[in-house]
Formats: structure tokens, sequence, C-alpha cells
């Protein structure tokens, strides 16, 4: 009986001081997808990547990106907001705030009807504000691939 006690003590002090612990993971789904631009979600939180066209950095990779949680609908509000930004006339920038970003949703329009472009200009709230990351201009239908609506 000592020996069994003896051993099963050894093997809970194993267990209980064992290196590699198993953590709960959460999957990774992979959302709408333009060109080099897609909306990646982990959990609650939604990361947009964009492919930049004019960057402030040095930096020589062209993907760049911008989180936000899903607190209260916000991945349909965002969507709604770019939308709407395409029927608004006339056609004006829109500034948002993120936790980490601010967002300029710069529209431009063309002499072709329903071509109306966005694109999305990035300045970080931690670094230099005067930094700002441009995207590649998409169109409507662009968008609503990208939120696969």
């Amino acid at each position: 009986m000592k020996n069994i006690i003896t051993i099963a003590a050894l093997f809970f002090s194993f267990i209980s001081f064992a290196q590699i612990k198993v953590l709960e993971t959460v999957p990774v789904e992979k959302l709408g997808k333009v060109n080099n631009n897609y909306i990646q979600k982990i959990g609650d939180e939604y990361t947009v990547y964009y492919t930049t066209i004019l960057t402030d950095d040095d930096d020589s990779s062209n993907l760049r990106k911008f989180s936000f949680k899903n607190l209260n609908n916000d991945y349909n509000n965002l969507y709604n907001i770019i939308m709407g930004g395409f029927t608004a006339t006339p056609l004006y920038d829109i500034k948002l705030e993120l936790p980490n970003n601010y967002i300029w949703l710069h529209y431009t329009g063309n002499v072709v009807p329903d071509k109306a472009t966005v694109q999305f200009m990035v300045s970080s709230k931690e670094r230099d504000a005067a930094t700002n990351n441009v995207s590649e201009p998409l169109v409507k239908d662009q968008i609503s691939k990208l939120f696969q609506k």
C-alpha cells in the first residue's frame, strides 16, 4: 500500500510541474479576399489586411493591417459606414477612431457612374501621427466581397 501511495504521489508531482500545457486555441477564419486584401477573424477580433500604395514607413512590406473587436456589431457597422460613403453626395472622407488607429475612408468619384472608389488611410495612435499608410482603391463590389456580403 505504501508503494502505491508513493507512486501516486510521484505521478501527481510530475503532472503538476509539467513544462508542457495544452492551451485552448481559437480558430482563425479568413473571410473575404480581394487581390491581396483580406479580413481575418480570430474569436471576436477582426483584422483587416490591406495592400499599401503609399507609406511613410521605411518598412519595405506592402501589407498593413488594423484590428478591432466586434463589441457592438462593429464589423457590420464598419461595412455599413463604408457602403454609405459610396452613396453620399458629394463624396466626402469619413474619419474613424479605432482602439489603436485613426482611419480615414477616402472616397474618389469617377466620370463613369458607380465607379467611385474608397481607400483606407491609416495612421497609428502609438507611432508618429504623421505616419500614414494608404490602401489601394477599392470599388463597391470589392468591398462587398471583402466583407463577404
